[in-house]
């Protein structure tokens, strides 16, 4: 499943790092540093797929040579704690193939900050020999002055403001979905932040319930329901790397359990969904191709009883004893690692919700549902067609009275 990833940071004198050590890092080249003296060699590191320097088009040449552009960008430095670099880290989709991911970032790249007077120095790297296998991201570092035929100029602040970030973060998601959707996938991400979706999709649950959409209920329900965690744990630059490395620190040991939690709830969530488009898929067979858009919603049978079992709303039940937890289930004291049985036990409600529905029955109401439906749009059809053609009489009638008239007035001269 494609997530959404996108953490800026700045690479600077003060926290003792450089522009050339980080470039080195990421590319896994050597560099020579020659402000200090210093030799970074990462050549023996694995795991990156692909790199490319991107400038503008009037930047001299020699920003292609890597060494020769980060050591120009610490020379352009005199204070002892210059930001030297700016750091986007992206997650990329795992949906994607190799071209189509280095596709992606350079089309991000070039428009986001080539655009702007930037060169951009781009990594993507695979993911680790251990842990997830989709873990395709890209480190995108970037010059914080601008730069013109003669070399470096001066820094532009702008690039600083908040409102750029959020834009960054903003065009990553719009980029992504768009290379998803190109290439045929359904999965799209979201740079807003878990509160935000979850309030949207708790919105369009409750609207579709009101409308009678019991399946677009259901999948924002479920939706909802996974979007109902705290996001995982920021990871310090240092951290960050020690965990590629494959060191585990306390705070990588926190990071890792979290991100576990979050699978867990999100593997049930879309075993969920799966069902719920297997359960449409068997209802629309039955109809035919005209059934799109079917919906999970019935009245009451014959005998005023419920004539189905709602699983949306076994869904909200969970996901409201879910957050009717006393605070000491789910808030763990500073510095502690979460519990995770909270995320198990959520996934276990999530499960127990799905267990117990009788698919045929929700086939069946939903196959009679439809039919009424179509019933009912045929009939608005045939309605609207009268009307055009009570008009059309009517027009017609106009017409003849005028030619009559025409005809009439012409004869009295």
């Amino acid at each position: 499943m494609a997530i959404y990833h996108l953490r800026a940071t700045m690479i600077s004198r003060s926290s003792g790092r450089s522009a050339t050590a980080a470039a080195a890092y990421r590319v896994g080249e050597r560099i020579e540093d020659h402000r200090t003296g210093l030799t970074f060699d990462y050549r023996a590191r694995g795991g990156v797929d692909h790199v490319e320097t991107l400038a503008p088009a009037n930047a001299p040449a020699w920003v292609q040579d890597r060494a020769a552009l980060w050591n120009a960008v610490e020379a352009a430095e005199t204070r002892k704690n210059s930001q030297v670099a700016r750091e986007i880290r992206v997650a990329l989709p795992a949906e994607l193939d190799h071209g189509q991911r280095v596709e992606l970032v350079r089309e991000f790249c070039q428009r986001e900050f080539v655009a702007r007077g930037m060169v951009a120095d781009i990594a993507l790297h695979a993911p680790g020999r251990e842990g997830d296998d989709r873990n395709h991201h890209a480190h995108i570092l970037l010059t914080t002055r601008e730069i013109g035929p003669e070399g470096f100029g001066a820094k532009n602040r702008d690039w600083n403001a908040v409102e750029m970030l959020e834009g960054w973060r903003e065009a990553w998601a719009r980029d992504s979905n768009r290379a998803l959707e190109r290439c045929g996938h359904d999965e799209r991400i979201d740079h807003r932040t878990l509160e935000a979706q979850r309030i949207d999709a708790q919105e369009r649950a409750s609207a579709a319930h009101d409308r009678g959409d019991e399946a677009e209920a259901l999948r924002q329900t479920v939706r909802a329901v996974e979007l109902d965690r705290d996001p995982l744990p920021q990871l310090s630059a240092g951290a960050w790397q020690m965990k590629e490395r494959g060191i585990e620190v306390a705070a990588v040991r926190v990071w890792r359990e979290v991100k576990a939690q979050v699978a867990e709830v999100a593997r049930v969530a879309e075993v969920l969904a799966g069902q719920v488009r297997d359960w449409i898929g068997r209802a629309v067979d039955r109809l035919g191709p005209p059934a799109q858009g079917l919906a999970y919603a019935g009245a009451a049978d014959r005998d005023g009883r419920e004539g189905r079992q709602d699983l949306a709303a076994r869904l909200r039940e969970a996901w409201e004893a879910r957050q009717s937890r006393t605070a000491s289930d789910t808030v763990a004291a500073p510095g502690q690692t979460p519990e995770p049985e909270s995320a198990r036990s959520l996934a276990e409600r999530l499960r127990e919700a799905a267990q117990g529905i009788d698919r045929g029955t929700l086939a069946e109401a939903a196959a009679r549902l439809q039919e009424s439906r179509e019933a009912e749009e045929r009939q608005r059809v045939q309605e609207a067609e009268r009307l055009k053609e009570q008009e059309r009489q009517q027009e017609r009638l106009r017409e003849r009275e005028a030619r009559d008239h025409d005809r009439d007035g012409g004869l009295t001269h």
